[in-house]
């Protein structure tokens, strides 16, 4: 008799450990109580989502960093992401959408998709980003009283720029820092692409010349190339980048041959926030609150 117990016990037991030990936790919620709503532009489906601000910065946070940053990393995005949309937020007020799913304001991925790329890892990766998210929840930056453009890019070249020298006009907490971590720690920090002499001529619009001949005519104060002649034709260099789909402006031009060998430092305009220089000083033993102050200067950190 003891036996036949022991052993139902044991088939009841086991199964339930196994269910324990290898079903993934539930995934946290977020308390929507409170929760403003933001409009996304799906730019692939050319629709209007309508999501709770929290869900989208949970939903930035997996589109804009790896999923292997740091938590103080992740905190810091998730302040700056949420500054970005509530600035955008009221910009658009009287506008059909908010922001883009996209570059072109940040990259938003929903649940579903996260789903279908993660999958069996979606809980865990997706609880990770979402507990960041709570413990940062509601922050944002301000600055004389006024919620910041919270810009961001990937890899710096040395330096962050000054807002001027990529946007015309001149923010005070935008301003040029030193962030060198990235040359060591982005796999971006240097890339190189190389065309043939003929699509190189094609993407820029210019009839064929033999010999590809470039001056820089105006830099930044880091390098970045803001005009350049090419064959005697002005560009400016962030339309020369986005024409040859380079990884920013701080570009070198050499013709080999037939060939144009293009090498790139740094990822991205180079404006606020590095993100690689972020989970660099991370790893130093720097603060979200530290690491956001450091790239936007004279900022304060509130709370919704």
């Amino acid at each position: 008799m003891k036996k036949i117990i022991m052993l139902t016990l044991l088939f009841i037991i086991i199964p339930y450990l196994i269910i324990q030990f290898f079903t993934p936790s539930k995934e946290l919620k977020f308390d929507y109580s409170e929760s403003l709503i933001v409009r996304v532009k799906r730019e692939a489906a050319d629709k209007i989502d309508y999501v709770y601000l929290e869900d989208y910065i949970t939903g930035v946070l997996a589109g804009e960093l790896p999923i292997t940053f740091s938590d103080e990393a992740f905190k810091a995005q998730a302040v700056a992401a949420r500054s970005y949309v509530l600035k955008k937020m009221d910009y658009n007020k009287n506008s059909e959408f908010d922001v883009y799913d996209s570059v072109k304001d940040q990259v938003y991925l929903d649940s579903n998709y996260l789903k279908s790329i993660w999958k069996n890892k979606y809980v865990e990766k997706i609880n990770k980003i979402k507990k960041v998210v709570m413990d940062t929840s509601g922050e944002y930056l301000t600055y004389d009283g006024s919620i910041i453009d919270a810009f961001f890019f990937s890899t710096s070249v040395g330096y962050t720029e000054n807002s001027e020298d990529v946007f015309s006009n001149s923010v005070p907490y935008l301003r040029s820092v030193k962030s060198e971590w990235e040359r060591d720690t982005s796999p971006v920090f240097s890339s190189t692409v190389n065309l043939n002499i003929y699509e190189f001529y094609l993407k820029l619009g210019l009839p064929y010349k033999e010999k590809v001949i470039t001056k820089v005519v105006d830099t930044t104060s880091t390098g970045r190339i803001k005009k350049i002649k090419i064959n005697d034709v002005l560009f400016d260099g962030v339309d020369v980048r986005f024409k040859l789909n380079l990884k920013s402006n701080y570009f070198t031009i050499v013709q080999k041959d037939e060939s144009i060998i293009i090498t790139t430092k740094g990822y991205g305009h180079g404006v606020g926030l590095s993100q690689y220089g972020a989970e660099a000083m991370s790893k130093l033993g720097f603060k979200y609150d530290e690491i956001l102050k450091y790239y936007y200067q004279g900022v304060v950190l509130e709370k919704l």
